[in-house]
């Protein structure tokens, strides 16, 4: 049997993870989670990691599953995740997976573009210049040899930049020449979309943060400071609250801070959801079980 999936995205703070455990005890089945920082079990009150309690009515899968110290690539999540649905599908009719990170479902439905493996020097070589000589440097570079990935890369984020440089001096090929993408599907899949008004979004990612500072983020963060250089921790919520340790902004200003990080965030997830495949959209304010019943009309 093959198992149909049906993945539930949208904007952070949106209602994912209650609307994917509903719509899993409808379809008795289990939950395989697509958000990357759920990946590490350092990390809960910042990322949002389902409670106790919701964990226990839906089994979930890759959820603090690894350590901040391990390498997880999106290729071995895609392989360990191949490997789960292969077993879930000899008692599953549906799967249900939910979360943000969009490239990782990408992986799951499309599989991986086959992007070089690129020499350690090249990537030191670049990084020894970006401690030299800043991030407008690399950034420069980035736009001279792959103007289409410059124009919509996180150009504050210096570990895409160099990902992006490395590829392209070694392969003498622009980083978005291997981001084509694939376009036949591995799996039967839906695409479902929760989406909300934008000013109630906001409200809730505002309320979101004031919870979690409320809920211990700040000691979540300090047990972390000796590894803040670590990849996973390069994060929102993470980073504001380490420069706020270091004495580089006070607890207002980087709480802030978060705020505005986390709305930017979901914005881009919403721009990338409206330019990406066919879903169906459902409005987060209607009652959850209102909702699954639309989705049964539509789907089934």
């Amino acid at each position: 049997m093959n198992s149909t999936l049906i993945s539930i995205s949208g904007p952070t703070a949106v209602g994912k993870t209650l609307f994917a455990i509903e719509l899993a005890k409808k379809l008795d089945t289990e939950i395989i989670s697509f958000d990357s920082r759920q990946f590490y079990k350092e990390m809960s009150i910042g990322t949002a990691v389902p409670s106790k309690e919701e964990l226990i009515q839906v089994k979930h899968h890759f959820i603090q599953h690894k350590s901040i110290h391990d390498q997880y690539t999106v290729s071995d999540y895609k392989y360990d995740v191949d490997e789960l649905i292969k077993t879930l599908s000899s008692k599953k009719k549906h799967i249900v997976l939910v979360g943000g990170s969009n490239l990782y479902l990408k992986s799951i439905i499309y599989g991986l573009d086959d992007i070089p493996e690129v020499p350690m020097e090249i990537r030191n070589k670049l990084n020894y210049e970006f401690q030299i000589h800043g991030i407008k440097h690399i950034q420069k570079l980035l736009k001279k040899l792959d103007p289409e990935y410059y124009n919509k890369v996180d150009k504050q984020n210096h570990r895409r930049i160099i990902r992006a440089l490395e590829v392209s001096i070694f392969s003498n090929k622009p980083f978005s020449y291997f981001l084509k993408g694939k376009s036949k599907k591995r799996y039967n899949h839906h695409s479902v979309v929760l989406h909300l008004d934008r000013n109630k979004l906001y409200n809730r990612i505002n309320n979101r943060v004031d919870h979690m500072i409320d809920h211990g983020l700040i000691n979540e963060v300090k047990k972390l400071n000796l590894h803040n250089s670590l990849n996973p921790l390069n994060t929102i919520g993470y980073k504001e609250i380490f420069n706020y340790l270091n004495g580089e902004l006070d607890l207002e200003k980087s709480i802030e801070l978060i705020k505005m990080n986390t709305r930017r965030f979901a914005k881009k997830q919403l721009t990338w959801l409206n330019n990406n495949g066919d879903h169906l959209w459902l409005d987060s304010s209607n009652n959850k079980l209102s909702n699954i019943e639309l989705l049964f009309q539509k789907l089934f």
